[in-house]
């Protein structure tokens, strides 16, 4: 039996909870990436639980926090997708690892993702692509939560899918040094445009690009016409990939084509990085811009291509708009603190862009 002294208090240990590794915008995830990716809700409600696994530490051990292969025809959103998760995440849409895999068709190619071994001449000079330090860089102080985007995996040389086994199933990576790669702590996405050609013969002959149906909210059904398109996808990746790359995969997400009113959206998205890119380039000479309700439509019927997708609509604001009002700025016609109207001219179809008072 142990006496404690006379008016001896014991200290009582305050258990504080473990804080979730970085933050982020909680429940309002999934509705700041639908204001960057328009169109492709249901790809990013399958995304979002992963890294919300991440954040609250629940993802599982010895794996990277989510591996996605986002397929769909040019032009859908699937880079956008990582690009616009880097931005809600790390403040910055450039903040992740890129790889384009078009720059590893060769097989000797895919020794600069991890360097030259010991003994090979040079081996010291060849600074490995998919380095501890690169996985560091591109984290943030507000999420610890990595990007790494594999761009068109489809177009690399096999020995690509085949020195992704390991960190696909155990999130490690051995470089040429005989070091490793944690990759625990990663998003890993691969985009592909497998599948493409047949998505488009699916669609065109049976609805038309103008009568596709509407995209399910987040948790809805989805009809039978996009299951169809899914499992188009998944046949074209199982045809292209071994058995074993692709049971490491977590989701594979077919993109659709966009619909009219998700070019639209795009149209104003656009528009409206176009009025930011005046204002913060021209500074001192910035202006306003006011494209109307029936210059939009001009775009948007320009654009709208089943396709190139969301780019061939970014080519036509770029032809059509940004190069006219360029040309305007470097001949002087347009003063600083003025107005610029643009409409449809009454003629063909083309846009009328008019300087007026400030």
């Amino acid at each position: 039996m142990i006496v404690q002294p006379h008016g001896f208090q014991p200290r009582i240990s305050k258990v504080v909870p473990m804080r979730p590794r970085g933050v982020f915008p909680g429940a309002g995830l999934l509705d700041a990436l639908q204001a960057r990716v328009v169109g492709q809700a249901h790809a990013l409600a399958r995304i979002v639980p992963y890294v919300q696994m991440h954040q609250a530490g629940l993802s599982p051990e010895s794996r990277p926090a989510g591996v996605f292969l986002l397929l769909g025809p040019t032009g859908t959103g699937k880079t956008r997708t990582v690009e616009a998760l880097a931005g809600v995440l790390h403040g910055n849409e450039k903040h992740l690892l890129r790889v384009d895999c078009g720059e590893f068709q060769m097989e000797h190619e895919v020794a600069k993702l991890i360097g030259a071994p010991p003994g090979y001449l040079g081996h010291r000079e060849t600074a490995p692509m998919l380095s501890q330090q690169k996985l560091a860089a591109v984290a943030s102080e507000a999420c610890r939560l990595s990007l790494v985007l594999f761009d068109e995996i489809e177009k690399a040389a096999p020995s690509m899918t085949r020195l992704l086994l390991g960190v696909l199933d155990k999130a490690v990576l051995r470089l040429g040094d005989n070091t490793s790669v944690d990759f625990e702590q990663t998003l890993i996405f691969m985009t592909s445009n497998l599948g493409a050609r047949e998505i488009r013969k699916e669609i065109a002959p049976d609805f038309g690009f103008e009568s596709l149906m509407p995209r399910p909210e987040p948790g809805a059904k989805r009809g039978g016409a996009e299951r169809r398109l899914d499992q188009i996808g998944l046949g074209a990746v199982r045809r292209k990939f071994p058995p074993e790359f692709v049971n490491r995969i977590d989701a594979v997400i077919t993109y659709q084509p966009l619909d009219q009113k998700a070019l639209a959206a795009i149209v104003d998205q656009q528009i409206q990085a176009l009025e930011r890119h005046i204002e913060s380039r021209l500074v001192e000479k910035a202006f306003e811009l006011d494209v109307t309700d029936s210059a939009r439509r001009l775009l948007l019927e320009m654009g709208t291509s089943t396709e190139w997708g969301a780019r061939e609509l970014k080519r036509t604001i770029l032809r059509e708009l940004t190069q006219p009002l360029a040309a305007m700025v470097a001949n002087g016609e347009i003063k600083p603190e003025s107005l610029v109207r643009v409409e449809r001219a009454e003629e063909g179809k083309k846009l009328k862009l008019a300087v007026m008072g400030a």
